[in-house]
C-alpha cells in the first residue's frame, strides 16, 4: 500500500491531482488499513481458540486416564507360523507292502488366545502384563508302504504358555481412535506329549512386539487390533513361536 501511496504522490506532481483527490486516496488507505488489522486480530483471535480447545482436549484425555488408569483386555491371534512349521506332509504308496513309518496328521490349532493387564501413567505411556496361549494337536499314524493306516495316536500335541511384561507407547490420539506401539520381554513355557532332551517341559526366553496398534472406543470399553509378532526360543533348534501371532483382534474394558 506504501508503494501505491508513492505511484499517487508521483501523480500529483505529474498530473496535476488536486490535494481532495489525495485526501479521499488517504482515506481509503485509512479503511483498508483498518479492515487488514481487523482481519488480523480475527486471525488472532482464531488462532487462540484452536489453541484453547487442544489444552482442553489434551487435558480432558489426561483426566480421562487419571480417572481410569486400569486397562483390562482379552483377544485373540493367528496362528500362520505354527500352520506352515506343523502341517500334513504326505506319506509313502510306493514302497513295498512290509514297510512301516510313522507320519505326523490331523493337525489342530488353538489359535492364539491372551489376557493383558495395563497400567497407563499417563494418555501416552503404560506398563503391563500379557499372557498368551496357544497349541496344536496332532495324530501320529503308522501307515506300510502302500499308504494303509496301521495304527492311530490321537491328540499328540504341545502348548506355549507366553509371560511377557510390556510397555506401551501411544502416539496419537483423538476421542474415539488412537494409535499405539509395544514391546515386551519375558518367558515362554513349552509343553505337551513331545519329550526335548528327555523333557516335556521347556522354559526358554520370549519377546512381543506391536509394531502398529489401534484402538477404537469412548469411554470405559473399546475394541483393538494389533500387528506384529511373538517370538519364543531355547536355541537354533529349539524354535516354538517365530514372528507368531502376527494379527491379534482383542476387546477391553478401563477401569
Amino acid at each position: 500500500m506504501k508503494r501505491l501511496l508513492g505511484i499517487i504522490l508521483l501523480s500529483v506532481c505529474t498530473m496535476g491531482v488536486t490535494a481532495q483527490d489525495l485526501r479521499e486516496v488517504q482515506q481509503v488507505q485509512s479503511k483498508i488499513d483498518s479492515i487488514q488489522y481487523k482481519m488480523q486480530d480475527m486471525r488472532d483471535s482464531m488462532r487462540l481458540e484452536v489453541k484453547a480447545y487442544r489444552d482442553s482436549l489434551r487435558e480432558a484425555r489426561r483426566h480421562a486416564y487419571d480417572n481410569m488408569p486400569h486397562d483390562l483386555r482379552i483377544g485373540v491371534g493367528d496362528q500362520l507360523f505354527e500352520t506352515l512349521m506343523w502341517r500334513d506332509r504326505g506319506h509313502y504308496q510306493d514302497m513295498p507292502e512290509g514297510y512301516e513309518s510313522s507320519y505326523d496328521e490331523n493337525f489342530r490349532y488353538t489359535q492364539h488366545c491372551f489376557a493383558e493387564y495395563m497400567y497407563n501413567f499417563n494418555y501416552w505411556y503404560g506398563l503391563g502384563l500379557l499372557v498368551d496361549y496357544s497349541g496344536v494337536i496332532w495324530d501320529r499314524v503308522v501307515r506300510n508302504g502302500k499308504g494303509e493306516e496301521l495304527s492311530r495316536e490321537e491328540d499328540r500335541n504341545f502348548h506355549n504358555i507366553a509371560i511377557v511384561p510390556t510397555v506401551r507407547f501411544s502416539y496419537f490420539h483423538h476421542d474415539y481412535v488412537s494409535l499405539y506401539s509395544a514391546i515386551g520381554v519375558g518367558l515362554n513355557i513349552n509343553t505337551g506329549t513331545e519329550l526335548l532332551d528327555g523333557r516335556a517341559t521347556v522354559v526358554s526366553p520370549a519377546a512381543n512386539i506391536t509394531l502398529l496398534g489401534m484402538r477404537v472406543g469412548k469411554g470405559r470399553c473399546y475394541g483393538a487390533l494389533e500387528i506384529g509378532g511373538m517370538i519364543a526360543l531355547n536355541n537354533a533348534y529349539e524354535v516354538y513361536m517365530f514372528g507368531s501371532r502376527l494379527f491379534t483382534a482383542s476387546i477391553g474394558v478401563r477401569l
